[in-house]
């Protein structure tokens, strides 16, 4: 059985294999590359990518991978989310469909100029 709190990303990563462990290294990789100033962690036992704030998590559900880029990240790209289940600040990208990584890079790149903008703002008030 898996443990359910990874303690690193590679340990999660350790979890999966075939088709599923490729997917999630193709946005592991996308994420790396668009957002490179951002940390990888594990926060809410899921991989998640941080600055001054979580900019978006990822993680294998039984049926999808789960992008959770908060609720801007989706209501920002509500258009381009049309073929895809969402709530309010999760995505699902169907196992049987192909990762839209152009997509998640837009969205990452969108919430990494979202933090960004939110920490200046929080200085000012300092």
């Amino acid at each position: 059985m898996m443990n359910p709190k990874p303690q690193s990303v590679e340990e999660y990563f350790s979890w999966f294999s075939g088709e599923i462990l490729e997917k999630l290294q193709s946005i592991r990789d996308t994420l790396r590359r668009e957002i490179p100033e951002a940390k990888e962690v594990i926060s809410y036992h899921m991989p998640a990518f941080r600055t001054t704030e979580v900019l978006v998590y990822y993680a294998v559900a039984k049926n999808h991978i789960g992008f959770y880029p908060t609720n801007s990240g989706v209501s920002e790209f509500k258009k381009e989310l049309a073929p895809y289940q969402t709530s309010k600040g999760a995505i699902q990208f169907p196992h049987d469909r192909p990762i839209p990584l152009d997509l998640i890079a837009e969205i990452a790149k969108f919430r990494l100029l979202e933090a960004k903008e939110r920490a200046v703002k929080k200085k000012k008030k300092a």
